[in-house]
This record gives structure tokens, C-alpha cells and sequence, in this order.
């Protein structure tokens, strides 16, 4: 299933890369009103720009959809929980003995004054 998902989904990229690129810009138009350009399109003056336009609207929202069931069959076939994060129970995070508080070591005192704006003794 999800190689044929898959297949329709390049060939719907494939299909609008190529249809947007077929497409006349905005500035055609002016030379299409005087005449010009009216005769040379398949679907008339402006049956292109409707046929085309409409056929590409289609075309995206297959790509849009595919996607969409590209990631809903890539979340199932993960085999990942629903949750993002997975917090460990209580006692897991518990193994590691109190250490007493006569065991912990001590930092040795400085002659070092504890703020920066006093000058150092040298």
C-alpha cells in the first residue's frame, strides 16, 4: 500500500512541476488582449489559463493528500509510542544509594576575595 502511495505521490510532483511550468505568467496577457496570443493556445483565449489552473489546483491536493497518508503509514509501520516523551517510572530512577554526608568531599578554602570588584593580593 504504501508503494503505491508512494508512486502517486512522485507522479502528482511530477505532473505540477509540469503543468506550473506550462502556465503563462501574468504578464502574457497584455500581447493575449490585443490579439496575439489568442490563436496559438489549444483551449482558446482563456480556456487555457482555466483548464490548466483548475488541473493544477486538482493535482496539489492529491500531492496534499498522499502526504498526509505517507505520514500516517510511516507513523504506524514505526512501531513508536504515541507519546513524544516517555518519562521512566519512580523506582528506576531510584537505584543509585544516598551517599552519607561525612563521605562527600570538601572544596579548600581561597584567600581569593568572593566579588570581582575588590583588588587581587599579590
Amino acid at each position: 500500500m504504501e508503494q503505491l502511495i508512494l508512486v502517486v505521490h512522485i507522479l502528482a510532483a511530477l505532473a505540477i512541476i509540469g503543468l506550473i511550468l506550462i502556465q503563462q505568467g501574468k504578464g502574457a496577457d497584455m500581447g493575449a488582449s490585443f490579439g496575439a496570443g489568442a490563436s496559438q493556445t489549444l483551449f482558446g483565449a482563456s480556456g487555457s489559463g482555466n483548464v490548466l489552473t483548475r488541473a493544477t489546483a486538482i493535482l496539489a491536493t492529491v500531492f496534499f493528500l498522499t502526504s498526509l497518508a505517507l505520514a500516517f503509514v510511516a507513523k504506524n509501520s514505526s512501531g513508536m509510542s504515541d507519546d513524544i516523551i516517555e518519562v521512566p517510572a519512580l523506582e528506576e530512577s531510584r537505584d543509585v544509594a544516598p551517599v552519607p554526608a561525612g563521605d562527600l568531599p570538601v572544596a579548600p578554602k581561597s584567600s581569593m576575595p568572593a566579588s570581582g570588584n575588590q583588588e587581587i593580593p599579590q
